[in-house]
Order: C-alpha cells, then sequence, then structure tokens
C-alpha cells in the first residue's frame, strides 16, 4: 500500500469507536454529557447505601453485630472518662478526688446529650491502687450518629480537667475514638482530594504547554468520576458502598483517566506533526493508543475485580467502585475524546504557555534521555539484566519478613490525640476494661436454669483461666432471649496477648459452659476479636485473589499481543516491580530505615489490608504503561523493524507520555506519604514507590533489555494455541525505515516480514 496518509476501513472496537465519535462528534459529546446528568440524577435520587456494622467485620465479630441487629438491640455508644491522681498524692478515697467525681458526672450530665451515668463507686471501677477511677455513660440516640454530637460532652470533661489540676481527667469511649478517626482521616482524605487535581492540571501543563490540552485530561476524568459517583450509588442497593471506596475510586479514576487521554492524546500530536492531516491522525490514535487504551482497561478491570473475592465488605466496595471507574473512564477515552479533539482541532493548543510552547512544538517525539538510556541497555543486555533485576530483588528482600497487624492508635496517630493517650492510660490501669470482649449469647430461653448456670459459670471461669482480671459484666434482655457478656480481656491493647486472651475464651471458657447448653449460640466480638477475624478472613482470600488477577491478565495478555512470550514477561515484571514496593513498605514502616525521609516512624508492622490492597491497585496500574510500550514496539515489529529497533521506536517514542503519566501518579500518590495516618503514610509511599520504579526501571531497562535477549523469541505463540481469540486488531501500516537508532539495522520491506511477526 502506498503511504498516502490514508487508512483502511477500521478494524477492532477502539479503531471503530474513535472513527465513528470523529464524523459523529456533537452526538458523541451529547451523549457522554447526558451519561453524567442521568447517572447523577437518579444515583441521586435512589441515595447510596453503606456497608453496615455488620457487614464490615467477617466471622464471630459479625455475627454478634447480626444478632443484636436482629433483636433490635440499639447497642449505645458507651464512653468512659478516667479520673486519676498525678503523682502519689490523691487517691479515689480522698474529698478532693471524689468532687472531681462529682463535677465529671454532672458536667456531662448538664450537656443533655448522655444517659445512664454511673459513678466508679457504684459500679467498683476504682483501680486496685486506688489511684484511677472510671466514670462510665452512654450517649443518648443512635450509636452510628453518636460522634456528631459528642463535642458538649469533651468540653464538659475539658472543663473539669481546667478545674481539677491535680487529677488526669480524660475521655475515650465509641463515640470519642470515632470523631477522632472521622476527623483525622477526613482531614486527610479531604486534604489527598483537593491536592490532587492541582497537581495533575500543573503537570499537565508542562508536559502539553497549552491550558486546553492540559485540561481536557482532567475534565474527562473527572465527568467519568461524577458519573461513576451516580452508578455506583444505584449499585450500591446490591453491593454496599463506603466513603473509603468513594475516595479510593476518585484517586484510581483521576489516575487512569489522565493516563488514558494523555496516551490518545499524545499519539495524535505525534501523528499530526509527522504530516498526517487530523482526521488521519485522530484514526491512527484510535486505532494504536485507543486499542492499548482498551487492553489497559480491561486488565485494570480484571485487577480489581479481584478484590470482589476477598468476601470483605470494605473490599468489595473498593473493588467494584473502582473497577467501574476505570470502566467509565476506558469508554471516555475511546468515544468522546476523537470527538473534542475533532471539534476543537488547531484551539487544542489554545493558552500555550510562553517559551514553554515553544518549546514543546520545538521538540519532537522522541526522549533524548531514555535514548541515552538504552545505548548501553541494548549494548550489554544480559549485565543490564543482572543489575537491574538484582537491585529489585534487593530491594524486595526484607518483605520476606513483613510483618502485617491491625495499627493501635498509637501506632496509627502517634501522642498527637488526645483520646489516644486516654485510651492508653486507661488501659495501663484497667487492662482490657476500654476495650472489653462482647459475648452475643442467643437461646431459646434466656431465663432457662442450665443457661443461667452457664453464664455464671463463664463468668467465673473467663478470670480463673487467665483471660480476663475482671469484672465480667452480664446484662441480659429477656424479651429476646438474649444476653451481652463483656469480658475485659489481659492484654488490652497489646494485640498479641489480647488475642491469647481471646483464643482461652472462645477455644477453653466457651466449650466447657455455654458451649456445653443445647441451643445456646454464643459468639464472641469486640475490637481484637475483629481485628482477628479480619486478619483470618483476609490471610484466606490472599491465594485466590492473587490466583484470579495473575491467570486473568496472563490471559488478557496472551490474546491481546498473541505471544506467549510477552504474557509471561509481562506477568513476572509487574510481580517485580511489587515486590519490590512490598520490600521499600517493610524496610520503612516496619524497620524505621529512612522513614523520617518521608515523616513517618518504623510502627513495627505493615497495616493489614495494605498487602493485598497495593497488589491488586498496582498490577492494573502498571498494566498501563506495560501495555502502551508494548503495543508500541509491537506496532514497529509488524511496520517491518527488527525487534530491537523496534523496542528503542517503542521506548523512545512512548517515554515521553509513560514518564509525565508517571510523574502525575506518582505525585498524586505521594501526598498520601504527607498525610497524618500512618496506614494512609504507607499506602501512599507503596504506590508511589511501585509507580515510580514501574515507569523507570521496568520500562525503561529490565523490559528492553529482556526484550533485545529474546529476539524473535518476543514473538512466539505456539500452534496449539492458535484457537485462542484475536484481540490483536493491528492496523495495517506502510513500513518505515528508521532514522538513526541505537542497534539500528536494514528493516524488510512489509511484504517480506517473518511469518511468525505478521499476528
Amino acid at each position: 500500500m502506498a503511504d498516502t496518509g490514508r487508512l483502511e476501513r477500521p478494524r477492532g472496537i477502539a479503531a471503530r469507536a474513535g472513527s465513528w465519535s470523529a464524523r459523529h462528534r456533537w452526538a458523541a459529546v451529547g451523549g457522554w454529557v447526558l451519561l453524567v446528568i442521568l447517572a447523577l440524577a437518579v444515583g441521586s435520587m435512589t441515595g447510596r447505601v453503606d456497608v453496615t456494622d455488620s457487614e464490615q467485620v467477617p466471622g464471630e465479630s459479625g455475627r454478634v453485630s447480626k444478632i443484636l441487629d436482629e433483636a433490635g438491640i440499639d447497642d449505645a455508644a458507651g464512653e468512659t472518662v478516667l479520673i486519676q491522681a498525678k503523682g502519689g498524692g490523691l487517691t479515689a478515697d480522698d474529698p478532693a478526688f471524689r468532687k472531681a467525681v462529682d463535677a465529671v458526672m454532672a458536667g456531662v450530665r448538664d450537656t443533655g446529650q448522655v444517659t445512664a451515668v454511673r459513678s466508679p463507686y457504684e459500679t467498683r471501677t476504682i483501680s486496685a491502687d486506688r489511684r484511677s477511677a472510671l466514670v462510665q455513660f452512654e450517649m443518648r440516640g443512635e450509636a452510628e450518629k453518636a460522634a456528631d454530637h459528642i463535642q458538649p460532652v469533651l468540653d464538659a470533661v475539658d472543663k473539669a480537667q481546667n478545674a481539677h489540676q491535680d487529677l488526669r481527667i480524660e475521655e475515650f469511649g465509641d463515640a470519642s475514638g470515632q470523631k477522632a478517626f472521622d476527623d483525622a482521616f477526613g482531614d486527610d482524605f479531604t486534604q489527598a482530594e483537593y491536592s490532587a487535581l492541582p497537581v495533575a492540571l500543573g503537570i499537565l501543563l508542562i508536559v502539553f504547554g497549552a491550558l486546553v490540552a492540559a485540561l481536557l485530561p482532567v475534565v474527562l476524568a473527572m465527568t467519568a468520576f461524577l458519573a461513576t459517583t451516580g452508578l455506583v450509588a444505584m449499585v450500591s442497593h446490591w453491593v454496599h458502598m463506603s466513603d473509603t471506596a468513594n475516595s479510593v475510586m476518585l484517586l484510581v479514576g483521576l489516575a487512569v483517566g489522565v493516563d488514558y487521554c494523555l496516551f490518545y492524546l499524545r499519539r495524535e500530536r505525534e501523528e499530526r506533526a509527522a504530516g498526517r492531516d487530523a482526521q488521519t491522525a485522530l484514526r491512527v490514535a484510535a486505532a494504536t493508543s485507543g486499542r492499548a487504551i482498551l487492553v489497559s482497561g480491561v486488565t485494570v478491570i480484571v485487577a480489581m475485580a479481584g478484590m470482589l473475592f476477598t468476601g470483605i465488605a470494605e473490599f468489595k466496595a473498593m473493588g467494584l467502585a473502582t473497577l467501574m471507574v476505570v470502566a467509565v473512564a476506558m469508554v471516555g477515552s475511546v468515544t468522546v475524546l476523537p470527538a473534542l479533539l475533532s471539534l476543537l482541532g488547531e484551539r487544542v493548543e489554545k493558552g500555550r504557555l510562553p517559551f514553554l510552547g515553544r518549546a514543546k512544538r520545538r521538540g519532537g517525539t522522541e526522549s533524548r534521555v531514555w535514548r541515552a538510556v538504552l545505548g548501553p541497555v541494548l549494548r550489554r543486555p544480559k549485565l543490564s539484566l543482572a543489575l537491574a533485576g538484582g537491585a529489585l530483588i534487593a530491594l524486595a528482600v526484607p518483605a520476606v519478613g513483613m510483618n502485617t497487624a491491625n495499627l493501635t492508635m498509637d501506632q496509627e496517630f502517634g501522642d498527637r490525640l488526645p483520646v489516644v493517650n486516654a485510651y492508653n492510660h486507661i488501659d495501663e490501669a484497667f487492662p482490657g476494661g476500654s476495650d472489653p470482649a462482647r459475648v452475643a449469647v442467643k437461646a431459646d430461653d434466656i431465663d432457662a436454669a442450665p443457661v443461667r448456670d452457664a453464664l455464671a459459670r463463664f463468668r467465673t471461669e473467663a478470670v480463673a483461666k487467665g483471660a480476663s482480671k475482671g469484672p465480667v459484666e452480664v446484662t441480659v434482655h429477656h424479651e429476646q432471649n438474649l444476653a451481652v457478656v463483656e469480658v475485659p480481656l489481659i492484654g488490652g491493647s497489646d494485640e498479641g496477648k489480647a488475642e491469647k486472651s481471646l483464643d482461652v475464651l472462645r477455644n477453653e471458657v466457651r466449650p466447657a459452659t455455654l458451649g456445653a447448653v443445647d441451643g445456646v449460640d454464643a459468639p464472641i466480638g469486640g475490637s481484637t476479636a475483629s481485628s482477628k477475624d479480619f486478619n483470618d478472613k483476609l490471610g484466606s482470600a490472599v491465594a485466590p485473589v492473587f490466583a484470579f488477577v495473575v491467570v486473568f491478565a496472563f490471559l488478557l495478555m496472551l490474546m491481546s499481543f498473541r505471544s506467549l512470550t510477552i504474557a509471561v514477561t509481562s506477568i513476572v515484571l509487574n510481580l517485580l516491580s511489587v515486590g519490590a514496593a512490598y520490600g521499600i513498605l517493610t524496610a520503612v514502616f516496619q524497620h524505621g530505615w529512612g522513614a523520617g525521609l518521608v515523616g513517618a516512624e518504623g510502627v513495627g508492622a505493615i497495616v493489614s489490608w495494605l498487602p493485598l490492597f497495593l497488589f491488586v491497585i498496582l498490577f492494573g496500574l502498571s498494566m498501563d504503561y506495560h501495555v502502551f510500550v508494548v503495543s508500541r514496539i509491537r506496532e514497529a515489529r509488524l511496520a517491518g523493524r527488527t525487534t530491537k529497533d523496534a523496542v528503542v521506536h517503542g521506548v523512545v517514542t512512548t517515554a515521553g507520555v509513560v514518564t509525565s503519566a508517571a510523574v502525575i501518579m506518582v505525585a498524586v500518590f505521594s501526598i498520601f506519604g504527607t498525610l497524618s495516618m500512618q496506614s494512609m503514610k504507607q499506602m501512599g509511599v507503596g504506590l508511589a514507590a511501585a509507580v515510580l520504579i514501574d515507569a523507570t526501571v521496568i520500562r525503561g531497562v529490565l523490559l528492553p533489555a529482556v526484550m533485545s535477549l529474546l529476539g524473535e523469541r518476543n514473538w512466539y505463540l505456539p500452534k496449539w494455541l492458535g484457537w485462542l481469540p484475536d484481540l490483536a486488531h493491528d492496523e495495517p501500516r506502510p513500513a518505515r525505515r528508521p532514522s538513526t537508532l541505537v542497534g539500528a539495522s536494514p528493516i524488510p520491506e512489509a511484504d517480506e516480514r517473518p511469518r511468525h511477526a505478521r499476528v
């Protein structure tokens, strides 16, 4: 075919979608706007249904919440105020101490927000050394909303503290703890969300040198997020959602939405710079970058779908929300973006930045930096592979000793929150009392003699077996045939010791007492139990999720590139980048190596949900770069270049867009590294480190070195796999002779290509 700048009829979904959108641009843009408006309107009318407490926690802990919910027992938010002598002075028997207790009780009552205020002298919640006492009460109204009106109570406690400086007066409980967490968590995510957009826009301005071109990816990514917000609200009536899922959806949607638009825009610009007319440039971008977007998007969706197999409500919410926003962003990138580019034409260059805009127009499509890097990599591919691979393996080594745990409040926030100090002081004076285990005892007749006897023996054995120091409190709900037993666990905030106490309760005390009575169900919950049940469920989900993501990503790469070699190397390289990110996380946050550089500290553990979350997110997002780079290499190979020349061409022509996309992702994810919560810092550092490694060491060194060593074996597909569906849909393109490239050699004409290269 002569090089007339014209293409044959588009092949593949992306090419056809882009071609149709460019011809029917107003219909495409209008349809997108209508989708966003309708999704938001319907989502607003239906409302979002969030994950309930009983859904959030698996295992026995979830059963406790479910039993209480079904019985209609409103579990009021309990609060505790510690009154403690400083130094060796006052005791609970001194008048000044009693006066402080009375002041606290009167102060919280006067707020009108509490009920059932109990004196430590009545409940005997006074420490053995008589220096500490607990005033306990409950918040009025629903427990879920108690944090919204706890502030007057906190103010009353502060007032009592100011009036009694010789005593420590602090409050901790369900509502005060939730408020502190919500404030910190909400502030952190708000900061991240508000910072992400300006950061992304600023980098895009530098990349494109023009305001309109920079705004397009941000506008498309944000409209995709808005549309998905409405769609998620509708879907939440079947799969419940959460605020966390919504925030993760925003960040992932922004990342992939900007990436996809960036891929498309840069290719369209490149084709126009090469002399093609606007229509042909759009068709080439649709057939090449559009196809890469579809392959990448489907791979990311498959990775996100892995979270649905955890069986944990929060993960299912995050997985469904993120795969939906990726799907919407992917569809928008291959439909409305071509229409917008067709409408704007040359106006996409409007708002050019002085000097920068001219520099962008003068600069070519190839990266001089990466051309300089590729020279020695391709001259010594074995050495490059050994050095880069060895470095990543060395980074991954610390991950072998990774310790995962649910971070305690002092690990999460340090000592900067008053509620954390209150929790620790209460736990020291009354081990386990600030956060007891809860047993929901359900029976056919809760007042039957065998049940009453079993409850009494359970209380006695819990202390006798060393699970608790007491007091073990029992509240009987006669109408519901239900009893709730609260057991302060020995170990308290020490998770390891508290879990041992929990095991004694579950495996020794319960079977010998409540478990011996027919018709009695007695699941044990509470904070320690919830943490253990969550970790157990998460641990059992790791292997299935990993297998699902890896196997399906492998199959997608195999069908998309028609190469067994490409599929295998893709998986290996992605696993290597994830392993390196795990190692960095472990070194920084578990061992504390270099933690001060990110404003963190070694807390001895990685938050339990993070490794699986990072694997799914990183495995999906890393495919963005991999698919884009390998697609360009494959395109060059099919156009008649040698494999080595195709590798050079693919890497140097995509380096600019991959680097730009990576800089945006690293910048957005790094925002999390500046937040106050340790779990958010861990997530930010892990994501940023992995993306940085992926876009530089993996795509710029390891991938070229591996493909150079493999040569023509890169395109190997066994005959017995020929039956697989062909998702390649290559556009026929004329063969071009390269300019002076690293390792260039004479290129055969298109009809002289090796048979295995013509997929």
